[in-house]
């Protein structure tokens, strides 16, 4: 079972962690310049020193996400972490798993979740699933992943091979929904042979 990082994390990592080390850094020159001229922390001045703990925490969480946010087919079903929350979605309630770019899942009306960290990975290949859920199965799964990542009956998740989870979640279905079934063209098994 391979566990996959999912992309979003990633990308809040390359864009705010310049902001954790600039103030862990700026905590660290600016509390330590006035000490040095000072030969003394001044009670007005140690604003600067409370730079270096909540540089670490935004570090610290930032580090903590990129961590937690990832997918991973189990035996029990197909996990799906974030920050805070993870659900374990059975392989009886997955219709298909498929790859395309994830800006299909932005189409329309779901614009409004382009960020800017969802941006560089519009052109992407991401992995589709599809769920074959009641309401109540897909208001519990939309509670732990968020809008962002399910849009109705599909989950939409950046990975770094969606075309390997793609693979690995096919094997967990039916047969006709088994591994190749969703990965097109010559790479379904038996799709040369029938074209000859």
């Amino acid at each position: 079972m391979t566990r996959q990082p999912i992309l979003y994390a990633e990308q809040w990592w390359l864009r705010q962690r310049f902001f954790a080390f600039f103030l862990i850094g700026a905590g660290v020159v600016a509390s330590g310049y006035l000490y040095w001229q000072l030969h003394r922390l001044a009670g007005s001045n140690l604003v600067w020193l409370l730079y270096i703990p909540s540089g670490a925490l935004m570090l610290g969480i930032l580090v903590f996400y990129r961590w937690r946010a990832f997918l991973e087919p189990r035996s029990q079903g197909l996990h799906v972490s974030g920050l805070l929350k993870s659900v374990t979605i059975g392989w009886d309630v997955i219709r298909n798993a498929r790859v395309q770019p994830l800006q299909a899942h932005f189409d329309g009306t779901r614009k409004r979740y382009i960020t800017p960290m969802v941006r560089p990975l519009l052109d992407k290949p991401a992995l589709y699933v599809r769920l074959k859920a009641t309401p109540e199965q897909l208001a519990y799964v939309r509670s732990q992943v968020g809008d962002r990542l399910l849009d109705g009956e599909v989950l939409a998740l950046p990975v770094p091979d969606p075309d390997k989870a793609a693979w690995e979640i096919g094997s967990h279905l039916p047969e006709k929904a088994g591994p190749g079934a969703n990965q097109g063209g010559g790479r379904r098994r038996g799709a040369r042979s029938r074209r000859r």
